[in-house]
């Protein structure tokens, strides 16, 4: 293999790798974190109306909109409030955490 063909491939690789290790969560953290968010979303994340179900969705969609609800973009005083006290860690974990239920 040429040595910039090798070069590049370590590179991307290494981005790979890198992106993963940031952005994911620690489902066990998200539950022992999750228990602020029982109140709305139940315990096993299955919303209790008119609160959504959050379980099963897809983390980076979790994380995003607690992201937009801390930042006002999101309109929710009540979520504006939770998100608020999150950090990005946080958010990830709790977005791990109910992503990874049924």
């Amino acid at each position: 293999m040429n040595r910039k063909l090798l070069t590049a491939t370590i590179i991307v690789a290494s981005f790979g790798i890198v992106g993963t290790a940031q952005t994911a969560g620690d489902v066990a953290a998200g539950k022992t974190k999750s228990a602020r968010c029982v109140a709305c979303h139940g315990a096993e994340g299955q919303g209790i109306p008119p609160n959504p179900a959050i379980a099963g969705k897809p983390a980076t969609e979790q994380v995003q909109a607690l992201k937009d609800y801390k930042s006002g973009s999101r309109t929710n005083p009540v979520m504006k409030a939770m998100a608020s006290a999150l950090n990005d860690q946080d958010m990830e974990d709790l977005s791990a955490y109910y992503a990874s239920l049924k």
